[in-house]
């Protein structure tokens, strides 16, 4: 099976090709990232599709040799959240395949050597964090993600090790006594060995299902002031 990965969460976006052997029966470390290919940020719009369809020809494939898709469904910025799954629901849609939805917080827990009860913490700005927590043993479950305050954070951290990519958030937890591991930034291959193990679990949406997640609103929303 032939996957495709798009992440445009951020500033900085990427897309991964990700392929499994003939017994579809791959788990996550045996899948195999074909390549990664890094998106800039702010013109997610004008180089997706491109790119996307010059990293399937370059390895010798086309749209109709995909099986699956992985999308990065959020936290992050609402423009570049939008792009990718407007992308992602329209080839799913034409081709008929399935999507899985996958949150940054579950790759940032997932992508740390800590296991057990893992809180996974993203920077979201205005003094904010995205906060997942998970369990990671036997079997990832999420049990919440939330937008916190930086206070909220440490005191939801308690009893818990924090996964992050955010050297600040760190900081904050060490200072707190809480047991820290930061993190590369996760990328679309990473979303897609969370995205595969999504599909074998029939945890799939159609295109009409897939939405943003998006945790906090939107500055329109934040400001705006009720009809009179």
């Amino acid at each position: 099976m032939l996957l495709l990965a798009v992440d445009t969460s951020g500033k900085q976006g990427s897309i991964a090709l990700a392929r499994c052997g003939a017994g579809e029966n791959c788990t996550r470390v045996e899948i195999e990232i074909v390549e990664v290919v890094p998106l800039t940020g702010g013109t997610f719009s004008a180089q997706l599709v491109p790119q996307i369809a010059a990293l399937l020809e370059k390895h010798g494939y086309s749209k109709s040799n995909l099986g699956g898709f992985a999308v990065a469904s959020g936290p992050g910025s609402f423009t570049g959240l939008r792009v990718g799954l407007a992308a992602i629901k329209a080839l799913a849609e034409v081709l008929h395949k399935p999507i899985a939805a996958v949150s940054l917080l579950e790759a940032v827990a997932s992508s740390g050597a800590a296991r057990g009860r893992v809180l996974a913490a993203l920077d979201a700005g205005r003094g904010d964090v995205y906060a997942g927590d998970y369990e990671l043993e036997p079997k990832v479950q999420m049990h919440s993600e939330r937008l916190l305050s930086r206070e909220e954070f440490v005191a939801e951290a308690a009893g818990k090790a924090v996964v992050t990519p955010d050297a600040t958030l760190a900081e904050i937890a060490r200072a707190a006594g809480i047991p820290v591991e930061r993190i590369e930034y996760p990328n679309s291959g990473v979303i897609a060995r969370l995205g595969w193990e999504h599909l074998q679990r029939g945890e799939t949406a159609s295109p009409e299902e897939l939405e943003a997640n998006y945790l906090r609103h939107s500055d329109a929303e934040i400001f705006s002031k009720p009809a009179r």
